[in-house]
């Protein structure tokens, strides 16, 4: 199964930023982001206390069903 943290970096360096690739830019370079995780509430709970920007929370809540939707159902 593939954990979050690597559905995410799919996400990496576009010419555009957006709020997914910014979320998952910051990710690859916070070393204490839960890369080994595939647990909503542990991933959204670290995302709240250390949220990159305002619009983060909302990014991950859109990544997590397209990530749900491919790889966990």
């Amino acid at each position: 199964m593939k954990t979050f943290y690597q559905f995410l970096l799919t996400h990496r360096g576009k010419k555009r930023p957006d709020d997914h690739s910014r979320l998952a830019d910051w990710a690859f370079f916070d070393h204490n982001f839960p890369k080994y995780s595939a647990d909503y509430n542990e991933i959204s709970e670290y995302l709240e206390w250390n949220s990159p920007f305002p619009n983060a929370l909302k990014a991950f809540d859109q990544l997590w069903g397209e990530y749900t939707q491919n790889y966990i159902e």
